[in-house]
């Protein structure tokens, strides 16, 4: 297998993509999740608010690489007998997810800076990309919390598609997306 997409199977950049977004997403979730387990104004509560930001706006500067690499490779070939509207829902989840792993971490960019607080990223700080602002910056948290809330739906969606192909269709969709061809059996 090579680093580049054919039209069977993906390649290992865009695996490797993938794979890296679904970790990072895990990983922000998990964040921002955990931290209701310490009090406010805890350095681990604050740590696990800074790792957030951090991991969504490393999600933020991949993605755009993740299209990239997208749009300069062939996508394989939707697998033989998929009826149209199942390619159809999955170009439009894809699109979907595709929104959401930009506009995640831009909002949250976008409610830093309307809170007149720093972005930080790793050993740097980002500018703010607004003035600050209190009333939106609470718009933008709900609409975020929101859009939260709703990536668990989509992620979820994903993932049991990708289960009902390999586990009841038993086609080769969930394999085109592993570094290896025989990773796992589809046997029941």
């Amino acid at each position: 297998m090579g680093w580049k997409n054919s039209a069977e199977r993906y390649g290992l950049l865009s695996i490797g993509f993938h794979w890296l977004m679904f970790l990072l997403m895990i990983a922000v979730y998990a964040c921002i999740e955990l931290r209701v387990l310490y009090p406010k104004g805890s350095d681990p509560r604050d740590a696990l608010k800074a790792w957030h930001f951090m991991l969504g706006l490393s999600m933020f500067f991949l993605v755009w690489l993740r299209l990239v690499v997208r749009l300069l490779q062939p996508t394989p070939q939707p697998q033989s007998g998929m009826k149209s509207w199942q390619t159809s829902a999955a170009k439009v989840m894809h699109y979907i997810l595709y929104l959401f792993m930009v506009a995640m971490p831009l909002m949250g960019w976008l409610i830093l800076s309307a809170e007149g607080k720093t972005i930080p990223f790793f050993s740097f700080e980002l500018p703010a990309l607004m003035a600050e602002n209190h009333d939106i910056a609470e718009n933008i948290e709900e609409t975020h919390e929101i859009v939260g809330t709703i990536g668990y739906v989509l992620i979820s969606l994903h993932t049991l598609a990708a289960l009902f192909h390999h586990y009841l269709l038993k086609d080769n969709t969930v394999r085109r997306m592993l570094p290896t061809k025989m990773s796992f059996s589809n046997k029941t």
